[in-house]
């Protein structure tokens, strides 16, 4: 999946940027606390998405891009 697609369904589930690392840009949702690292990569493997989103406890993108 794109990375941008991703990163927009985070913000739309309120999720907001936190911060830059070295390689990867740290989200953080604010009400569950939970941040992750997000790779800069043009693509991110599905698998990786819906890791992302289970780690920040929103759905999965991977799941609504697909019509489920």
């Amino acid at each position: 999946m794109k990375r941008r697609a991703l990163l927009r369904h985070l913000e739309r589930h309120g999720c907001d940027f936190d911060r830059e690392g070295a390689n990867h840009a740290i989200y953080r949702n604010p009400q569950t606390g939970r941040c992750v690292a997000v790779p800069r990569h043009q693509e991110i493997k599905n698998t990786t998405a819906r890791t992302i989103c289970e780690q920040l406890g929103v759905p999965s993108a991977y799941n609504r891009l697909k019509g489920k």
